[in-house]
Order: structure tokens, then sequence, then C-alpha cells
């Protein structure tokens, strides 16, 4: 058995560290946000700390790192208050996955990691062409959380796109279908299976285990 401590983890050297505290959530969603800035330049960034917050209404949040240097990203949803948050699949996840360097300004991570914008039904944020399935959003909220200065960057959905089979007839998203792969720790990406569908929980309905 490993045990290891608050202090052990403060202990630890960063790179180590990082690898440890991302990956004890387990699988993470892999989706790549995409942005635009005031004067029309694209913008792409790979996220995992995509989450639903609410149906009604549609609300999805994520995690931005602290603002220290230049965060492209956060500075062209303030900006514009428009981003598209977009699937990886595995024919895309290198490519993806580059988009975390820190490139400069004027350099597109669509275009140097050889992915596709596409701007679809007049909305001002920029999808990825590749990705199958794809979310338009609006920003309603950025939270500041002082613990570790990230932000909680909030916004409501204003836009789905993807194949109609994908959807099945409850309403859920078939995930096998669209290929969706996910992300543990910072840098290792997974398939996604499916084991089994189960009724919504109610206590006249829970199985006697």
């Amino acid at each position: 058995m490993v045990h290891i401590t608050k202090k052990n983890i403060l202990g630890m050297d960063m790179v180590p560290r990082l690898t440890l505290v991302n990956g004890i959530t387990g699988y993470k969603p892999a989706n790549l946000i995409g942005t635009v800035s005031s004067d029309k330049k694209t913008n792409l960034a790979i996220i995992s700390s995509v989450v639903h917050l609410g149906s009604d209404p549609a609300l999805i949040g994520f995690i931005m790192r602290p603002l220290v240097g230049e965060r492209h990203t956060m500075e062209n949803i303030l900006a514009t208050g428009k981003y598209t948050i977009n699937h990886i699949h595995e024919e895309i996840a290198e490519r993806g996955h580059f988009t975390s360097a820190d490139f400069p300004r004027d350099t597109s991570e669509f275009e140097r990691c050889n992915l596709t914008p596409e701007f679809l039904f007049d909305f001002e944020a920029p999808y990825v062409l590749e990705s199958k399935i794809k979310i338009g959003l609006s920003l309603v909220e950025s939270v500041y959380l002082g613990i570790n200065k990230t932000i909680m960057v909030i916004g409501q959905v204003e836009h789905i796109i993807m194949k109609e089979n994908y959807i099945g007839d409850n309403g859920g998203i078939d995930l096998n279908a669209s290929g969706t792969i996910c992300i543990s720790g910072l840098d290792t990406y997974h398939h996604v299976n499916k084991i089994i569908s189960y009724p919504y929980a109610r206590p006249e309905n829970v199985p006697k285990f």
C-alpha cells in the first residue's frame, strides 16, 4: 500500500506533483477550447477540466489556470464573450495535445497544429472542423478562486453540433459512436468504452444488493 500525505505532496518536485494530482481524479474529458481575439486572430487550447453545471439553463464550466503572463484563451473570452468546446477523438489527439504549447500571440494553434477553424451559424468563435461534437457558448460568469488563483469560466450553451446518430432515444449522447476520448494525468489519452446503462435512480427501483 502507498500512503501519500499532504506533506509528501508539498515536498515533491513540480512535475511529479502535477502528474500525481492531475491523475488521482481519474479520467477527464478531452476538449479543445476555440476562441478568437477582438482583432480576429484564432486561438485553440486543450482543456481537461470541463464540467456540467446545470441543464436549465444549460451551463458548462471549466477551470482556467492562474493569469500569470499571457492567457490568450481567457483574454479572448473576456473580449468577445464567446467560445467553443470541441470533443477530441483519436485522429486529432496528438494535434490537440500540442495546442498546450506556449505559442506567441501571433501564432494560431489551429494553423500550427494542423486543425481547421470553422465558423458556423453566425457564431463568433471558431469550432474545430475535425471535431465530431461541438458546443458554442456565451460567457455568463467568471469566478476567481482565491485558494489557488484559478478562474472558473461558466458559459451558457447556445449551440450543439453533431451527427444525428450520436443522439440516443433518451436524449443521451453515444460517445462510442463519436469516438470521443478522455485524458488521465497531463499527457495520457484513453478510449471510452460503454459498459451498461442503468435506469434513472429512484428509491422504488433500487435493487436489493
